[in-house]
């Protein structure tokens, strides 16, 4: 019986070696940091196929759509997040694109301080690439819809005429922020799509560091998941989680044909001409 005692205590020994070191990896693998919602991973193919299903789609259709499959008042951005500029003849500021997603948090690092003109545009150029470059830049492909969770209490103008452009060259088909953006007279000439809080003045360097990329973030109020659907247009941006995307397009499509089809009608008894509304 005594052996049977001095096994027990050791295994129970052993048990609790074995949960002590599980304890300790655990609180290791927490204090250097952890993520908890994992960022799914699809191909461009993939994208590309779940985007057919949302083409035209307003973000009317798609929050009719998220009603439809129990998501009532989900996914619907901040009013406060509006687009830059308008083009209400042929809807160039509408988007839809698959998130990516970056946040930039305000430093607590010190300013540049009084420096000659050489000495601060080389601090300038160390901050934009080790404190606050856009490592995600290599992520946007065609279709990609970019999403920003920026420093909302400082003047700074992430976004310029200059980075806007090199993004859409990478196939970027619009950018949401709950931040805001510079250059805007030259961003709407440029004509890329910008839905944003506000306009803002300042450069990156001592005001942000770019904190993570494609990481679930939040934007005007709404969890944005890398992968996820961004629609946006002049009633502003919804978000559809991944997982219900394809049912919620196919609901959204029968508003939108319904719509049109009724409105072509009107369109017929006042005389009015055919524009891309009704088209």
């Amino acid at each position: 019986m005594r052996n049977v005692f001095a096994v027990l205590a050791v295994l129970a020994a052993a048990t609790a070696a074995a949960q002590t070191a599980a304890d300790d990896a655990i609180l290791q693998e927490l204090r250097a940091g952890k993520g908890f919602i994992a960022t799914p991973v699809f191909t461009a193919e993939e994208d590309a196929k779940l985007l057919a299903l949302f083409a035209g789609l307003r973000v009317a259709d798609v929050s009719d759509g998220m009603d439809a499959v129990g998501l009532p008042n989900l996914g619907l951005m901040d009013p406060a997040i509006h687009p830059l500029w308008k083009d209400a003849a042929t809807y160039r500021h509408r988007f839809v694109g698959i998130a990516v997603t970056a946040r930039y948090v305000p430093t607590n690092l010190p300013s540049a301080g009084r420096r000659d003109a050489a000495d601060f545009d080389r601090w300038v150029g160390e901050w934009y690439t080790e404190l606050s470059p856009e490592p995600f830049d290599v992520l946007l492909r065609p279709g990609s819809a970019l999403v920003l969770d920026d420093a909302d209490s400082v003047d700074v103008g992430s976004i310029g005429s200059y980075n806007i452009l090199a993004w859409k060259q990478r196939g970027m088909v619009g950018v949401v922020t709950d931040g805001t953006a510079r250059d805007t007279d030259e961003v709407e000439t440029e004509g890329v799509p910008l839905y944003l809080r506000g306009v803002g003045r300042g450069i990156r360097p001592g005001r942000n560091q770019i904190e993570s990329v494609n990481r679930p973030v939040v934007c005007g109020g709404v969890l944005v998941v890398p992968g996820d659907v961004v629609v946006a247009d002049g009633d502003g941006v919804v978000v559809v989680p991944r997982s219900v995307a394809a049912e919620v397009a196919r609901y959204a499509r029968g508003i939108l044909d319904g719509d049109k089809e009724g409105r072509r009608e009107l369109y017929r008894e006042l005389g009015l001409p055919a524009d891309p509304s009704v088209e």
